[in-house]
């Protein structure tokens, strides 16, 4: 991929920026926003579901579970701030397997931390999720709801914001937590996407039907408690989710305080508004048979609360399904068969 990403305005960074699961799909569209803000980077990843060729920095190949590979990383790089992707993040999957899910979230963000403290690095922006919240009481969901996640998934995330607000009473650190809603959409210029392989987000699913790709698509669950009986979600653009940790580090690196906050647009769409809307994207049909609920799905996650509006001040500006959906056909017609393509 080109490196030589344009100059663009923004909050005023320090780097160097070590880019956690930098080779993944939010990730890798926050390392290109970094170098287009002329910030130096480079990317940790163990390369288990992030592709080599997107990343146009340098970068180490290593496990969180490594703690000399961190520690050489931070060495080699010496960063001003961490920006922290890597994480299992499947709610079906951590239901079966909860194991893998504490060691690789929650014991490997400790390695991190440790990392971090060794080499006097104070500042993190981290990946957290809606999913920490669970079943909502309030709809849209306040950045202050309350937390109970009702999967393993959601109870790692929170595992591991619980630990980085012990760090920070007791060893200075400085963090934002960023509670994500669904991420989705594609670099504007093409050159970025999703491609993960089992792919299980609705989006570039419903996207591969309308390929040709996939037969059909399956809808777990028509009878949720929603207009259509549907889930419904809040889809956020990934180059606004981007945006948003550039703006959350700009915060701590001027002295604001550590930060939990809502990313999402405010706007919930069902998964049939989704397959109807991609219909009208693509002008292609898309099959869909309805399959039994997924065990830990909420039947509607929106997010509300005005923290990152008013503290960082961001707004999400490609938060039309229209928008989201354009950007992720663009990438896939551009390369179907992923970055391998």
């Amino acid at each position: 991929m080109d490196t030589q990403a344009p100059r663009v305005t923004g909050p005023v960074l320090v780097g160097p920026v070590l880019v956690i699961g930098g080779a993944g799909y939010i990730g890798s569209h926050c390392v290109k926003l970094l170098q287009a803000r002329g910030l130096p980077v480079a990317v940790f990843d163990d390369l288990s579901t992030g592709h080599r060729d997107a990343v146009g920095c340098p970068l180490v190949v290593g496990s969180l579970g490594d703690r000399a590979a961190l520690a050489a990383a931070f060495a080699a790089h010496r960063p001003a701030a961490v920006i922290h992707f890597a994480a299992k993040c499947y709610v079906g999957v951590s239901v079966r397997e909860p194991a893998d899910y504490y060691l690789e979230n929650v014991h490997y963000t400790w390695n991190l931390l440790q990392e971090m403290r060794a080499a006097g690095v104070r500042d993190i922006v981290f990946s957290s999720t809606c999913a920490t919240y669970g079943e909502p009481t309030v709809v849209p969901i306040p950045d202050d709801h309350a937390q109970h996640p009702i999967n393993p998934y959601g109870r790692t995330k929170l595992h591991m914001e619980h630990m980085l607000q012990d760090f920070a009473h007791a060893y200075d650190l400085r963090f934002a937590a960023l509670r994500y809603f669904n991420a989705a959409g594609a670099a504007q210029d093409g050159t970025l996407g999703e491609d993960h392989d089992p792919e299980t987000h609705l989006i570039p699913l419903v996207l591969q039907v309308a390929m040709g790709q996939r037969p059909s698509l399956q809808v777990f669950g028509d009878d949720y408690d929603t207009p259509d009986g549907t889930c419904v979600r809040d889809y956020i653009h990934v180059e606004d989710l981007a945006d948003a940790h550039l703006r959350a580090l700009a915060h701590l690196q001027t002295g604001g305080g550590n930060l939990a906050c809502n990313l999402g647009t405010g706007r919930g769409y069902s998964v049939r508004e989704v397959i109807e809307t991609a219909r009208v994207i693509t002008g292609r049909e898309i099959a869909y048979q309805v399959a039994p609920r997924r065990e830990g799905d909420p039947a509607v996650l929106v997010s509300g609360g005005a923290r990152a509006r008013e503290v960082l001040g961001w707004t999400p500006r490609r938060g039309a399904l229209t928008d989201i959906l354009g950007d992720a056909w663009r990438f896939l017609e551009t390369h179907p068969h992923g970055y391998a393509g």
